[in-house]
């Protein structure tokens, strides 16, 4: 069984002024959590479509209607891993030395 996994950033502006970058030179969408980007999760939809359609609903919405070109929709199939390698955590430089 698919799904469709409907997501929208709200990227948070730069203090500097500089501009918000939304999507790469190939037009796919950018986030960066740690800048204060916020990644929402809007639903899990059947099919394309229906994802689709909650994204055209969901851009008159506040919030959502700042950023309309800003949603993410990714399929996914049900019951089959997508990670499979682990993990390895590295330290930020800012937070190196400290105690918990």
């Amino acid at each position: 069984m698919d799904i469709y996994l409907l997501r929208h950033v709200r990227h948070a502006p730069f203090c500097d002024g500089r501009p918000t970058r939304h999507r790469n030179e190939e037009g796919t969408l950018e986030w960066d959590e740690e800048d204060g980007d916020d990644l929402k999760i809007l639903g899990a939809y059947s099919t394309q479509h229906k994802a689709e359609e909650r994204v055209v609903s969901a851009r008159s919405l506040p919030g959502f209607r700042d950023e309309p070109d800003c949603f993410l929709i990714d399929h996914y199939t049900l019951d089959e891993d997508r990670w499979t390698d682990g993990f390895a955590t590295i330290p930020r430089v800012d937070q190196a030395g400290r105690d918990g």
